[in-house]
């Protein structure tokens, strides 16, 4: 019967895998070079996107990640509180010969890079994000579901949020901005979403302007949110689309919407809110100029989930 060792002065050193970690998991055969999984060019993206060792912290965010893909994790961590409730977890990790241990508090925050880690954090490998090709697109589109897109979004709570809210509606797709100042999913985002980063694929864009003509090839409409922007008369999905599809029943109720949201200060880029089919804004008070992104982005998309 094997166990997880305790991290004490008088503690013998964990138990480690005698052969090297592999994934269990059942996957597809990767793309060949250069391609994505529809066969179409796959654009290319900044050296930085590269894999990378993330610990995912809290419960749920690790309850989530264990249930839909327990071959990810890599290493197991938790405290002595938090042992009497991963048993499964911890079998599982033993059959695998994977590292699990229990470790005192001050381990395991330095193992999270947090204290908010909840008594338990697991180590994966977070695989680079990939920009989406035409079939992407057109897969998207097929489906009838909203996409969001967040241009510039710099915090990773905000991030977090978000994934969140279109993990409980059903949103499957969400597309960052490439480069250095917009958040990338983290220790915070998968402890903020709470288990939603299993629901949510994330991608990445370095222009999005030319992401919003390929949208509207694909057949969405292309839709901002900006204080520039009118007030929404009401919150139903038809107030979303430009006036000309509005008109017409049969594209109101066939069309998808592809929904971008600014970056938390500056908003949307003008460039980019040139690109797009109609601009948005969520009636308030007038007291506060606006929300925070990530209560406008659970606002808006209850909206076209719900209120359509």
């Amino acid at each position: 019967m094997r166990s997880f060792t305790r991290s004490t002065a008088q503690s013998t050193p964990a138990v480690r895998p005698s052969q090297p970690e592999v994934f269990r998991e059942t996957r597809r055969a990767a793309p060949a070079r250069g391609r994505d999984e529809f066969g179409e060019p796959a654009p290319r993206l900044p050296a930085a996107e590269r894999n990378r060792e993330i610990p995912i912290c809290g419960l749920a965010a690790v309850r989530a990640l264990f249930q839909s893909r327990a071959g990810a994790i890599k290493r197991l961590f938790f405290d002595q509180a938090m042992g009497r409730r991963v048993g499964g977890m911890s079998g599982a990790m033993a059959r695998e010969r994977k590292v699990y241990r229990q470790v005192e508090p001050a381990e395991l925050e330095k193992i999270a890079g947090t204290i908010h880690h909840g008594g338990i954090v697991a180590i994966i490998e977070q695989e680079p994000l990939r920009a989406p090709g035409a079939g992407d697109l057109a897969a998207w589109a097929k489906s009838g579901k909203p996409v969001v897109l967040l241009d510039r979004i710099g915090n990773a709570h905000n991030l977090g949020a978000i994934v969140r809210t279109l993990a409980f509606f059903g949103i499957e797709n969400l597309v960052v901005a490439a480069g250095e100042t917009a958040a990338r999913p983290g220790e915070s985002t998968y402890r903020v979403a709470e288990g939603g980063m299993e629901h949510v694929r994330i991608w990445v864009a370095a222009d999005f302007a030319r992401l919003c003509a390929d949208l509207r090839t694909a057949g969405f409409a292309v839709v901002g949110t900006d204080v520039r922007g009118p007030n929404l008369v009401s919150l139903g999905r038809a107030e979303f689309l430009p006036k000309t599809m509005r008109k017409r029943a049969d594209s109101a109720a066939q069309c998808p919407i592809a929904l971008i949201l600014g970056n938390e200060e500056a908003g949307l880029d003008p460039a980019l809110a040139k690109a797009c089919d109609r601009l948005v804004r969520i009636p308030g008070s007038g007291k506060m100029e606006s929300l925070n992104v990530s209560a406008a982005a659970a606002v808006l998309v209850a909206a076209l989930m719900v209120g359509s």
